[in-house]
């Protein structure tokens, strides 16, 4: 049996990613969330961001049953468009840059 990769925890199962998300804004609005060469983000900054692009998504039309195409090389803003993508109701399909 192997023990040095034990990081099975329990989630709420009823939750979707961005209200787990938004839950942790919540209880730690100040702390960091990314961290990616010299950028920190915060929680709040990056629900913030996100939600913009969400709003600004669903102006779009983007909803329940749209993919959204995301290309982009690494970066908080990755993360920030798939908390974005979500909270519209969209799904995100990963292309690959190269």
């Amino acid at each position: 049996m192997v023990t040095w990769n034990q990081t099975q925890s329990d989630y709420p199962r009823d939750a979707s990613i961005q209200e787990l998300f938004e839950s942790q804004v919540r209880k730690n609005p100040d702390a960091v969330a990314i961290v990616f060469k010299d950028q920190e983000l915060t929680y709040s900054q990056l629900n913030e961001r996100s939600n913009k692009l969400g709003h600004w998504l669903i102006q779009e039309g983007i909803g329940p049953d749209s993919l959204v195409g995301l290309c982009m090389d690494r970066s908080p803003d990755v993360i920030i468009a798939i908390l974005g993508i979500l909270k519209a109701g969209g799904a995100y399909v990963p292309l690959d840059p190269g």
